[in-house]
């Protein structure tokens, strides 16, 4: 291990985080009087999936890389509705709010469910770095993700505070826009996904 192999997974950790962190701000525009700890297990929970999905690729490649390619051409398209649907979800909710005049305190909050999936549509695509470190024996591999995984925490935890800072301000504007953020993000994975391929 070396300081390149350090700086490497840095940098692939602040890659794979950007989604995350988007989604983070709208979930703290959506809920902006969130705590801190519930801010740490959301970002936590991203982290997770950052750790696990980079592994799941690992092995993946390691085992069965031909069903994994095959499987790899669908990322953008999950990504795209598991993101549409919540980000129509938080729209929806905007809506209601601005038509019932709902106090901005009792804005619903991002349930367990929603959770998970923006777990799983934010890092899908790092299932990926499955093959960017194919090469590297297990340990080496465990240790890159765990540092994707710490860089994800951080990056996340910092859009959840500018985002419920900016939510106190913007009342229901908040929900619409946070919803609008999350089908962005959707639609850029997915035409990303098959402009590379």
């Amino acid at each position: 291990m070396d300081a390149l192999f350090l700086l490497n997974s840095a940098a692939l950790g602040v890659g794979l985080a950007m989604d995350a962190f988007s989604v983070s701000l709208a979930n703290g525009l959506h809920e902006p009087n969130m705590t801190r700890r519930r801010m740490s297990v959301i970002a936590g929970t991203y982290a997770g999936f950052q750790f696990l999905m980079p592994m799941i690729g690992w092995i993946l490649v390691s085992t069965i890389a031909s069903l994994f390619s095959a499987f790899q051409r669908m990322i953008p398209v999950i990504a795209l509705l598991l993101l549409g649907y919540i980000g129509i979800k938080m729209i929806m909710d905007g809506l209601r709010e601005k038509k019932e005049g709902t106090d901005q305190g009792v804005r619903s909050r991002i349930t367990p469910k929603l959770l998970l999936i923006q777990g799983v549509a934010t890092s899908i695509d790092a299932l990926s770095v499955g093959f960017t470190i194919a090469d590297y024996r297990f340990p080496m591999a465990t240790l890159a993700a765990l540092i994707i995984a710490c860089v994800t925490f951080i990056i996340c935890l910092s859009g959840l505070f500018i985002g419920r800072k900016a939510g106190t301000r913007l009342a229901w504007r908040a929900s619409i826009l946070g919803g609008c953020i999350l089908i962005a993000i959707g639609l850029e994975i997915f035409i990303k996904g098959f402009l590379l391929h």
